[in-house]
């Protein structure tokens, strides 16, 4: 669909919804995921500026998550330029984008449209570090789970008495201390404290029920036991009590999934990285990937990769046949303003 028909979509989503629609594409393609970050927020000030005050603005999210102190600034910086805001969910916005969608006056999910808890992990060089595979002495940090953490401390005194239960749990943050440093344990209890500050925060700036607040918190956070846990329309509507939107227009609903078509086409989400792809079969080629999206309906910014690849020949020690590999080079990966696209 070329870019003028993409954007007469959003004028027809706008037109039904009574709104002006922000578009914010995270691409999860295999291979070239992005998440949620803060340099968004200098192209959404340009979005939000060049639309001006609205009555209504609805977000179009689709993300799989990234950092939540920057999902919740941009629920603020959207709320600058709006009496209204809410979020239309085409498929996915788990985690972070979940976080964004607690701070909607109004979700709007589609058949197919998924939240997640909010439960975070960390990433830090003090976490704990796994093998790398086929890297011999080479190990990775991997993100350490805020509820995973909890829970092996709810474990360790579950079956035990009440007698028993401090010593045990001593014993078992000892031994925990010692696998994780515990600075990163520190920060495990600082970023569970923060997140369900963020969920407080934003669900209490449109509901006034604190009871229902907290009930809507403690179910994202610690009340579906896994961060993969998929939430669906109906049950965030009728079992977590968000604010979902009743019996969407079929007409709407039809707009909105043939919108995300268009940017799972664009950003070929579908579609696993791979290198010969890039290099069509030629021995050196450069690739312009694709990767997120930004858009009003006279506006695009997109998050776009360059990379040069090219296939060598490795000979590895003890293996009699000489093996096909690929080096790549960054060649440049920002945010540019593309009317083209």
């Amino acid at each position: 669909m070329p870019r003028a028909e993409r954007h007469q979509l959003i004028e027809e989503i706008e037109k039904i919804r009574g709104s002006r629609v922000l578009v914010y594409f995270a691409g999860d393609r295999k291979g070239l995921e992005t998440q949620i970050a803060a340099d968004i927020f200098p192209f959404f000030l340009e979005h939000l500026a060049h639309m001006g005050l609205q009555e209504k603005i609805d977000l179009y999210v689709y993300s799989t998550g990234g950092i939540t102190i920057a999902g919740y600034g941009l629920v603020n910086l959207i709320k600058e330029f709006c009496k209204s805001f809410n979020v239309i969910i085409p498929f996915k916005a788990l985690s972070c984008a979940t976080l964004i969608a607690l701070g909607a006056d109004e979700i709007v999910m589609t058949k197919m449209g998924l939240l997640s808890p909010i439960d975070p992990s960390i990433g830090s060089p003090l976490g704990p570090q796994v093998p790398v595979p086929g890297q011999p002495g080479a190990a990775q940090v991997v993100p350490l789970s805020v509820e995973d953490v909890v829970s092996y401390l709810d474990l360790a005194g579950k079956y035990v008495g009440p007698d028993e239960d401090k010593a045990l749990i001593a014993r078992a943050f000892e031994r925990l201390s010692q696998a994780v440093h515990p600075l990163a344990l520190g920060a495990v209890n600082r970023i569970r404290e923060q997140i369900g500050f963020l969920a407080t925060t934003l669900l209490s700036s449109h509901i006034e029920d604190k009871k229902r607040v907290n009930k809507i918190v403690e179910t994202l956070i610690r009340g579906r036991f896994s961060h993969d846990y998929l939430i669906g329309r109906k049950e965030a509507k009728e079992i977590i009590d968000l604010p979902v939107t009743d019996g969407l227009p079929p007409e709407l609903e039809e707009k909105i999934v043939k919108l995300y078509s268009e940017y799972d086409s664009i950003l070929q989400l579908s579609v696993p990285y791979n290198q010969e792809t890039v290099l069509g079969g030629a021995e050196v080629n450069t690739g312009i990937l694709n990767r997120a999206i930004i858009e009003s309906n006279d506006l695009t910014h997109v998050f776009r990769t360059v990379r040069e690849v090219k296939k060598i020949t490795m000979n590895p020690p003890n293996v009699p046949m000489p093996m096909i590999g690929y080096q790549e080079r960054m060649l440049s990966e920002r945010w540019v303003k593309d009317d083209n696209i």
